[in-house]
């Protein structure tokens, strides 16, 4: 099953690594070209030191190619798949100095993605049952959220706006720059006209006032009820009644996703998977 987002394209990843080469490598390794032969070559295996799920297997495949093309990887482990301390999750066979130099790289990657798909899984487990997608955020790290995002889509959530370039989200600074949510919202209706663009419209909105002013305003993709109280945000989502999609966001945790779940809100959206992952514990080790 292909788990990578069709926004993540080869070219892509391969400008990824070209930067991540030059900032590790630079002039050279010099400690591999003074300690190992040029002609040398070895096997390593990538050993799970934590509990978890694995992601970014296809990325190291990506790595360990563009540095040593005549390298062959083992794969053990797929993307999105549970992992245990001691297992190995691929074995690599190459020249030992591309192996030490894409060492860093992988792990790294490999380590952010795979907390990100830890966490994601636990969030998408916690709401399996219930007709609601759990959605990452834009608070990502600069320059790797394709890494990110593709990480959240593996542990098995959804990715939501890749930028502020594929939807329009009108947030309470456009609202109160706008004047209102009914000025926001026809200013970006006719941004859109004026563009020729078809951009999906989502409206943040802080309390029930708003979600009448949005539902009046009509035209928009979903609303996005921010920071409200359980009870409330079960309130708004029967006043909205099935017209525009709903969204749940501020303060979602695994703790009480389930409890957001339960308002019949169609999505719930998290900051806290990309920016509260902790790192899955891996590491990279010759073996002959």
């Amino acid at each position: 099953m292909n788990l990578r987002p069709a926004q993540i394209t080869d070219e892509l990843i391969h400008d990824f690594i070209t930067a991540a080469m030059l900032e590790d490598v630079g002039a050279g390794d010099h400690t591999s070209l003074a300690t190992i032969p040029a002609d040398s070559r070895s096997k390593a295996v990538l050993k799970v030191k934590d509990y978890g799920v694995i992601a970014g297997i296809e990325l190291a495949q990506h790595i360990f190619q563009r540095i040593d093309p005549s390298s062959t990887l083992t794969i053990h482990k797929v993307d999105g798949e549970d992992v245990l301390y001691g297992q190995q999750a691929f074995e690599v066979e190459g020249h030992t100095r591309a192996i030490l130099q894409a060492e860093r790289l992988v792990l790294n990657s490999m380590q952010r993605m795979s907390g990100i798909a830890t966490l994601a899984s636990r969030f998408a487990f916690e709401v399996g049952d219930l007709p609601v997608k759990v959605l990452d955020t834009r608070k990502t790290t600069p320059l790797i959220r394709f890494l990110e995002k593709w990480a959240v889509k593996i542990g098995g959530c959804e990715n939501y706006r890749w930028g502020l370039y594929d939807w329009i989200m009108i947030k309470d600074n456009h609202v109160d720059a706008a004047g209102g949510v009914q000025q926001a919202i026809e200013r970006a209706h006719a941004y859109q006209q004026e563009h020729n663009l078809n951009l999906g419209i989502t409206v943040e909105v802080r309390n029930l006032v708003e979600v009448r002013q949005a539902l009046e305003a009509g035209g928009i993709t979903r609303i996005m009820l921010d920071n409200f109280e359980i009870p409330i945000l079960a309130e708004a989502v029967a006043h909205v009644n099935g017209r525009f999609e709903t969204e749940a966001s501020g303060g979602i945790t695994l703790h009480n996703v389930r409890k957001y779940a339960h308002t019949g809100v169609n999505f719930i959206s998290a900051g806290s998977l990309t920016h509260s992952a902790l790192p899955l514990d891996l590491s990279l080790k010759i073996v002959r």
